[in-house]
């Protein structure tokens, strides 16, 4: 990479935005209503652009929305439940606009007990699986030759994932479950499905990466370390601002990101033989659903 980028750990959503106008774009954001996807939209609307901000209810989504700019539009979408994504991409594809950007910010994180719907554990359904089906059912709106999407992974994903990186034997949980284990997965199968998606879409000349977002301060984090090392909310989101709509980014894809730098990632993201299973499975598990949807116009891709 010949780019030399200057933001860093401590740089905010806004910090990475200021100066650029997005006055005209439209950007896709799920998880809008909290933490970082609520800090995402809010940098990307205070610098001009629509959001269309998804929430697991139309409730959430549009007080997130509303707090936001007057131009952005709520969609309810629960990421666990393939009929709710199914209609969010009715109600999205009706809105008959190009999208500029997609941020796959949504996530369930260390669920205590096994709770598992399709024959798929919880975090692997909501944080893969629901993307999956949401972003590739979305994929012919982005725009050729400048669209991006930022798939937001995790640390975890190179510190506690499986060894064999996706548990294809056990996504149900069955065989065994742990809470950590099973989140590392599901956020190492966003950056798998980033990589895999980003040869798919070479062609069109868009741009998809996955983004460690870093320890962020949150309601469900205390203690000392904590308040002295974990970044706010609005760090926590620099990089998925800056790898969706900053002109520094421009034309780097299928990398993994941390503190908005190229990192190594877990280093299975180099399998991809590995990514290729994962995207046959995750659509053999949706086609067992009838739920094909868009994932089938990048099978052959």
């Amino acid at each position: 990479m010949t780019k030399s980028i200057h933001f860093g750990r401590r740089s905010t959503a806004d910090h990475v935005l200021a100066g650029i106008d997005l006055t005209g774009k439209h950007i896709l954001v799920t998880g809008c209503n909290s933490g970082l996807g609520l800090e995402t939209m809010n940098a990307f609307a205070a610098n001009g652009a629509s959001v269309i901000g998804l929430a697991r209810t139309h409730e959430a989504a549009s007080r997130a929305c509303a707090q936001a700019s007057p131009v952005c539009i709520p969609v309810g979408c629960d990421l666990s439940n393939f009929d709710s994504i199914a209609a969010a991409l009715d109600t999205i594809r009706g809105l008959l606009i190009p999208l500029d950007a997609i941020v796959a910010n949504a996530a369930a994180v260390n669920r205590p007990s096994l709770q598992t719907r399709y024959g798929v554990e919880e975090q692997f359904l909501t944080n893969h699986l629901g993307h999956f089906m949401l972003v590739n059912g979305v994929a012919d709106l982005l725009r050729d030759g400048s669209a991006r999407i930022v798939l937001v992974s995790s640390g975890a994903s190179i510190s506690q994932a499986p060894i064999e990186g996706i548990m294809f034997d056990n996504l149900d949980g069955r065989r065994f479950y742990d809470p950590s284990k099973f989140y590392a997965q599901s956020k190492l199968a966003n950056s798998l499905y980033a990589k895999e998606l980003s040869r798919r879409l070479a062609a069109r000349g868009i741009a998809v990466n996955s983004a460690d977002p870093g320890a962020a301060r949150t309601r469900t984090r205390k203690g000392l370390f904590t308040r002295l090392f974990a970044k706010t909310a609005a760090q926590a989101a620099a990089t998925q601002a800056f790898l969706a709509a900053s002109p520094e980014a421009s034309g780097i894809t299928g990398e993994y990101w941390s503190n908005c730098k190229i990192s190594e990632g877990n280093a299975l993201l180099q399998d991809t033989a590995l990514a290729g299973r994962l995207w046959d499975v995750s659509q053999e598990i949706l086609d067992r659903q009838g739920r094909t949807g868009g994932a089938a116009l990048l099978r052959a891709a």
